[in-house]
């Protein structure tokens, strides 16, 4: 039986200063209906700025929204308090009351109900959540981690939130069982118009499930966007490490050589191997207008623009941009399962590596030693200046 229906909420927006006893310094808006994840390193503040959302956590100035409903406003002398927020709260560690079955546990939310019809709410919920009636009368202690995690995303949603916040939810469970929950938020998200902010330290989980990504590092946020945008275009070299961007090299912006380099907006990028040495190899790129000529820059592309060997024939024109082949040597391969992982050695460039991952027929063409050719796609290359003191 499906449950009553959700709140339909409004958008997320967030602004959030605060230099000490913590620095976070941020801003970002999530719409109804969407996922944002906040990913970083441990200590980056993603989940100091979950608990500024959830009214767990005053900041020092800030603007917290949820549609018309104005949350936080530390310039107005607004901070509601979390029981008047509308906010439904999974943590990572689960915490159900142990001495409660997941039937009690759920309708534990539900106090201002009668209480046969928290139940039956109750039940609907976890029903809702793929827990059977027998498992629904245990205890936390005789369900697995996938199971209680369920007790905690159903009772979270039991409320009708306005905003539902997931704390690294998924770390806990094992690998088989975080599958089946990644399938659970999938579906339950077709129901769900209400914002839904996820803190993570897993990249490929944040890609899996969010429609948006919150880059932060020291309390900050560095960028914000799609997956597949800051993935393509990260802001700096830092957010780009963040992100695990894998091609990522050194070079020398050269700048428009020619008049029609101008005309074409693009300009040339000299590429500088580890060691510091420049290379007489150069790449026309795209020229954004923003960096100067001879400045040290970072610059990086996405390995679905490197193609090997045999797949050049197919490659898509470059878009006016020129590529280069360039000659490499299969210097180690990682079986990752359905994938493979090759490291990829450019000869003439000494310390530079090319990452890429291939499936398929085109994996078991890859051995150790081989002599092969690649075509990057200059078109693709996305470069950054390199911040100095």
């Amino acid at each position: 039986m499906k449950p009553a229906a959700m709140r339909t909420g409004g958008a997320l927006a967030v602004r959030i200063e605060q230099s000490s006893p913590m620095p976070l310094h941020g801003a970002f808006e999530c719409g109804p209906g969407e996922m944002m994840a906040l990913v970083g390193p441990s200590g980056a503040g993603k989940t100091s700025m979950l608990r500024c959302l959830a009214g767990l956590m005053r900041p020092a100035g800030g603007v917290v929204k949820v549609g018309s409903e104005v949350w936080l406003d530390t310039d107005a002398g607004i901070c509601l308090p979390p029981q008047r927020r509308h906010v439904g709260l999974v943590f990572q560690n689960y915490a159900l009351m142990p001495h409660l079955s997941a039937l009690d546990n759920v309708a534990l939310s539900l106090l201002h109900l009668q209480r046969a019809t928290r139940r039956q709410r109750a039940a609907q919920w976890l029903e809702h959540v793929r827990l059977s009636p027998e498992q629904q009368d245990r205890l936390p202690a005789a369900l697995s981690g996938g199971q209680q995690q369920r007790v905690a995303v159903a009772r979270a949603l039991a409320r009708e939130p306005a905003l539902l916040l997931l704390d690294e939810p998924f770390s806990a469970v094992d690998q088989m069982n975080r599958q089946g929950l990644y399938d659970l938020l999938a579906d339950l998200r077709q129901e769900l118009q209400i914002p839904i902010v996820l803190v993570t330290h897993d990249l490929a989980e944040a890609r899996q499930l969010a429609d948006s990504l919150v880059v932060m590092d020291a309390g900050t946020v560095l960028q914000s966007g799609s997956p597949a945008h800051i993935h393509r275009s990260p802001r700096n070299a830092r957010v780009a490490d963040l992100v695990g961007v894998q091609n990522r090299f050194s070079g020398r912006w050269l700048g428009p050589l020619s008049d029609s380099d101008a005309a074409q907006r693009s300009g040339w990028l000299e590429w500088i191997s580890p060691a510091g040495g420049a290379n007489a190899m150069r790449l026309r790129v795209r020229d954004k207008g923003r960096l100067k000529a001879g400045q040290t820059v970072t610059w990086v592309i996405q390995g679905d623009a490197l193609h090997l060997g045999h797949e050049m024939q197919a490659a898509p024109g470059a878009a006016g941009m020129d590529a280069v082949e360039l000659q490499t040597t299969v210097v180690s391969l990682r079986n990752l399962g359905e994938t493979t992982s090759a490291e990829l050695a450019v000869v003439g460039l000494d310390g530079v590596r090319l990452r890429v991952v291939r499936s398929g027929p085109q994996r078991q063409q890859l051995r150790v030693g081989q002599q092969l050719p690649v075509l990057l796609e200059c078109e693709r290359v996305h470069v950054m200046p390199v911040r100095t003191e």
